[in-house]
């Protein structure tokens, strides 16, 4: 299967089954996110694993309303940049997230991308949420939650044909 097909069946997906990830599987998500281009090549990332029931049921609290996915998943990836290493830590632990969410789909695991930064719990930020339980270091800024678990249902491939061509300008902007 080639990347541009990886992508058409890439979706969000937020209903898994109890059916464990396999850890080869896993092992290669991981490769994926740190194979990820970097500013520089500093790398600034940081991935926590997550797999403990508890712990994935704690995390499901970490936005305002919750995050149900959290508590169905097998495990989840937190991705943490260190903010005094790299000052475009965002856009590099964004790619890692990116080719995470491409290989998870590509090996027929669901996943979704669950926002921390700039995001609230109920009474305190995200990251000082996951920070509590995961004890990261406060140079450590939280990007996201990849959440993974063996989809409870396939969603359709998003079609070539329906893709918003006019969001493309060539040469400079026109409406």
């Amino acid at each position: 299967m080639d990347l541009l097909e990886i992508m058409r069946k890439r979706r969000s997906i937020r209903s898994y089954t109890q059916e464990q990830i396999p850890e080869e599987s896993l092992m290669k998500i991981l490769q994926a996110g740190l194979l990820s281009e970097s500013g520089k090549a500093k790398r600034p990332w940081e991935f926590i694993v997550v797999r403990d029931q508890d712990t994935l049921a704690y995390l499901s609290g970490c936005r305002a309303g919750g995050v149900k996915m959290l508590k169905e998943a097998q495990c989840a990836i937190v991705v943490i940049g260190d903010a005094k290493e790299q000052d475009v830590w965002v856009e590099d632990c964004s790619v890692a997230m990116a080719h995470m969410h491409l290989m998870a789909s590509s090996l027929g695991i669901g996943s979704c991308w669950v926002q921390g930064r700039l995001r609230n719990a109920d009474e305190k930020t995200t990251e000082e949420f996951v920070r509590e339980r995961l004890g990261f270091p406060e140079n450590y800024k939280l990007e996201a939650i990849l959440t993974l678990g063996m989809p409870d249902a396939e969603a359709p491939a998003h079609q070539l044909d329906e893709l918003p061509m006019e969001k493309i300008k060539w040469e400079r902007y026109q409406t």
